[in-house]
């Protein structure tokens, strides 16, 4: 059952939970066609039959029963902002979306709650047959595209809560780059959750043709609330022979809200999937980005860092898996807890019996900023070739009181050492980003240092 809701921004709630008939409403309202509803009735199915994760830290505060899985925006989805409704158009212009776009962007695409308000592309991409829409017009207007790739990256039975994704999915982006076409300026899509008491579960599907190159951006937030939220997306990345594609996403959630995001790349032969990621925010974050380097040459590498404040726990990593002959991962993950929080490390390296001549290193850094955070690595290393080179270093440790004290007999204030030491640790995730966002993460490590993220 849907109901109308008495807030200005929203056109329609669902009612909390899950069940078919909330489904059946949400593929109804969105007029999709038998193959979508399918899709969703079996993922729902599989939510019921398959188990909670037991891998990571304990889900039991989170309830779908306590949980909207479907909130319209009182606006249709527009490729103007001035067309955008103040009350929300004023959100993004807080974060800085419109002034992107006209800064550096080649296109953007601005999801609220459970719909896109707003997408734009450049039209020399256009020219070039570069389609940059949201995913919920993706399958109405290329449904032959979408059935090709739609689920065959991340299957239905990946894990509960993909189970959940699939079966009350909306929004999210569509990209593909025709093969040979070089997207020289970063897409965007931002991704706010607004409402309380409700899940976002949007849906990213990129193809990135033969010898075609992309850098796309994603972005998150959500306001403070004293209940929880829930954002279980899903994306399915498919770099083609020769092609390049980098992934950049910095999450900023609120301490209320359950983060289970899934995030999957495969990559053909002399292929490049680049990852870069930055998490914050969040009470429970289990996020692990993987390759799976199928083609011969395939190459891919993640930079990424998480921070877990008071009352956080960062379940975070990167998996890959060596397919194809000589493929190569690079993986460099760094973590930051203070006032109690706590980060973990937890990835998996396996090399296949096919993929002669590989090579994988992983380097894990942890810092912790006191004396009652805590911080895991929790490696998992499957070398099933004789002929292949991996190699894993991992370090926890404490800020050095004595790079404090030599910071401070300089003349800078404790807290502003600390800052320091904090940034420089960083810098090397920090300096993977384009420049904008690259600030944005230093001041989000500046507020959670003066404990202000909420």
């Amino acid at each position: 059952m849907i109901t109308k809701d008495n807030s200005p921004d929203y056109e329609y709630v669902s009612q909390k939970g899950l069940t078919r008939e909330i489904v059946e409403d949400i593929s109804r309202r969105k007029g999709e066609e038998k193959w979508v509803l399918d899709i969703r009735l079996k993922a729902l199915e599989m939510y019921y039959a398959l188990s909670m994760p037991t891998w990571g830290p304990s889900l039991e505060e989170l309830n779908i029963d306590d949980i909207a899985t479907y909130v319209k925006p009182a606006s249709s989805m527009k490729d103007n902002w001035d067309e955008v409704p103040e009350n929300i158009k004023d959100t993004f212009v807080k974060l800085g979306i419109p002034k992107a776009e006209r800064d550096y962007l080649a296109g953007v695409g601005a999801q609220y709650d459970s719909e896109v308000v707003y997408h734009n592309i450049k039209e020399e991409l256009l020219s070039q047959g570069v389609i940059y829409t949201d995913f919920d017009s993706a399958l109405v207007e290329y449904p032959d595209l979408v059935k090709q790739y739609f689920t065959k990256c991340v299957p239905l039975t990946e894990h509960k809560f993909i189970a959940l994704h699939y079966a009350v999915f909306s929004g999210g982006s569509f990209v593909y780059v025709p093969r040979g076409v070089h997207v020289t300026m970063p897409l965007q899509s931002y991704f706010r959750l607004n409402s309380p008491e409700s899940g976002q579960f949007e849906h990213t599907l990129i193809i990135v043709d033969e010898g075609a190159s992309l850098h796309f951006i994603e972005g998150c937030s959500a306001p403070k609330y004293n209940k929880f939220n829930l954002h279980a997306g899903c994306v399915e990345l498919f770099v083609k022979k020769g092609g390049t594609l980098r992934y950049s996403t910095v999450e900023n959630w609120s301490k209320n809200m359950f983060n289970l995001n899934t995030k999957k790349a495969i990559v053909e032969e002399d292929a490049v999937m680049e990852w870069v990621s930055g998490s914050f925010g969040s009470h429970i974050s289990m996020l692990y980005p993987m390759s799976i380097l199928v083609g011969d040459r395939a190459r891919t590498e993640y930079t990424g860092i998480s921070f877990a404040g008071e009352g956080q726990n960062l379940d975070t990593g990167f998996k890959v898996i060596h397919v194809g002959k000589d493929t190569n991962s690079v993986v460099h993950s760094r973590s930051l807890s203070k006032g109690g929080g706590k980060t973990t490390y937890r990835g998996l390296v396996r090399i296949m019996p096919s993929a002669t001549h590989s090579s994988s290193f992983v380097d894990c850094d942890n810092l912790m900023l006191d004396d009652i955070s805590k911080s895991d690595t929790i490696p998992v290393s499957d070398i099933r070739s004789s002929d292949a080179t991996f190699s894993h270093e991992a370090k926890v440790g404490k800020i050095s009181d004595k790079a404090i004290f030599y910071l401070m007999s300089r003349g800078l204030m404790e807290s502003d050492a600390k800052a320091m030491i904090v940034r420089g640790f960083a810098s090397p995730i920090s300096k993977e980003l384009p420049l904008e966002y690259a600030v944005e993460m230093n001041r989000l490590i500046n507020l959670e240092l003066e404990g202000e993220i909420q």
